[in-house]
């Protein structure tokens, strides 16, 4: 269904610090399905803020990559602690679907009673709004602006090493390694 050289991007944060607010590094890796690095993309979001989905929207509409992204991978819909992406808000904003993608089920009525305690009831909002996670190929994801069908079929092209597809993962090891010094952690 889709080509073995498909452009995607995968999408991850940095290491941050929860406790002291401040900026967290996002690293964008442009890949041609799960086997060719081409290209980095990178930018910051305030560390629980508001301003993720602004900034991955400008992130993927505002480099010489953007007419040949077919897809974008994000870790889940949380990035820097709480700031929440809106995958619906970055689908319609790019015109390119986005996969939020979790290695575990999220529990999701723990992290909205977290959001509540803590005033944010409006990102409770996107956390719903953000659809259902499905299991797709032993991993967990909400989709926007595709199928489940041809989530799959992505996701069978873009996973060649192991069940999160190869620019998430180049993503997370770039950016943990940028600001730690070296990668960590499961990618």
């Amino acid at each position: 269904m889709f080509k073995k050289e498909i452009r995607v991007l995968g999408i991850d944060d940095g290491h941050f610090d929860k406790f002291k607010g401040g900026q967290a590094l996002v690293v964008g890796a442009l890949f041609r399905g799960g086997r060719v690095l081409d290209g980095i993309l990178s930018t910051t979001i305030t560390v629980d803020g508001e301003d993720g989905t602004h900034k991955l929207i400008l992130l993927a509409n505002k480099n010489k990559f953007k007419p040949q992204i077919r897809c974008i991978f994000l870790d889940g819909i949380t990035m820097g602690g709480f700031n929440l992406i809106d995958i619906r808000r970055l689908n319609a904003a790019t015109g390119i679907p986005a996969i939020a993608i979790m290695r575990k089920f999220p529990d999701v009525s723990k992290i909205k009673s977290v959001l509540e305690a803590i005033g944010q009831q409006e990102k409770v909002k996107l956390i719903d709004g953000a659809g259902p996670i499905i299991c797709i190929n032993k991993i967990f994801a909400q989709l926007a602006g595709i199928t489940p069908e041809k989530a799959k079929a992505v996701l069978d092209v873009c996973c060649t090493r192991s069940n999160i597809p190869e620019a998430l993962r180049a993503a997370h090891l770039i950016a943990s390694g940028v600001v730690l010094g070296e990668s960590r952690g499961k990618a």
